[in-house]
């Protein structure tokens, strides 16, 4: 059954009979969480393909609140260790762009036309800093692979640069490193800002029925169960 085929009304009585099958300890941790998630910041990840740094890198955007992860695979798969992501995948949204020789435009253009700035972590003669880069608007920040960082493409077609500090004689951070000090950074300058960030209350919802979902035993049954009930009371 496809969530976007169902009418808010019908989403929100499908979410009440899913609680049913939740925990009360469940339910309250979703209620705490749903409140710091946010798509004011989404992640991009060019090619990863080391499954250490692809699982830890969806650990630091659960917990630092980001919920969609778009993942472009070029030339490498994206394989997430689930020893080290420690179920953070199941909370977040996954989009991957693989269906061209080249998804890298594909997916930054879908990605404007979300309201996005596109911004390549990659030192540049432009570039920023976490601490100075507007928040004003909803920003899209691009890693590239663990070897040779972002693509030529990537970084042309990018609207701004964002650089993190080094002081030391090693090149650059890991990729899951540079992920997690960013994240970081700019989501506790955003929720100390006057900046409305938050998802609206239509996101929530739907991001707790997918939860939820993911949650019980056997969600398609429990699903069918729900609409054989509802047509039957039309």
């Amino acid at each position: 059954m496809e969530e976007t085929f169902l009418s808010r009304e019908t989403k929100l009585k499908l979410l009440d009979h899913f609680s049913e099958y939740l925990t009360d300890r469940r339910k309250e941790l979703f209620k705490n969480v749903i409140q710091y998630r946010t798509r004011h910041i989404a992640v991009v990840l060019e090619d990863i393909f080391q499954p250490h740094n692809a699982s830890a890198v969806l650990r630091s955007c659960d917990l630092t609140g980001i919920q969609d992860i778009h993942i472009i695979e070029n030339r490498n798969e994206y394989d997430v260790n689930p020893d080290v992501a420690m179920g953070s995948s199941k909370w977040l949204n996954l989009y991957k762009y693989n269906e061209l020789k080249n998804n890298t435009l594909d997916t930054y253009a879908k990605l404007r036309k979300q309201g996005y700035r596109i911004i390549a972590t990659t030192p540049h003669t432009n570039d920023q800093t976490l601490d100075s880069i507007p928040l004003d608007g909803k920003i899209a920040l691009v890693f590239g692979t663990e070897l040779t960082g972002l693509s030529d493409i990537a970084i042309d077609h990018a609207d701004e640069y964002l650089r993190i500090p080094m002081y030391g004689f090693t090149e650059s951070y890991n990729i899951s490193v540079s992920a997690a000090l960013s994240l970081f950074t700019l989501t506790e300058r955003l929720r100390k800002s006057d900046i409305e960030w938050q998802l609206t209350q239509v996101e929530k919802e739907d991001i707790l029925l997918e939860w939820s979902r993911r949650s019980v035993k056997l969600p398609e049954a429990l699903e069918r169960e729900f609409m054989n009930r509802i047509k039957q009371n039309i």
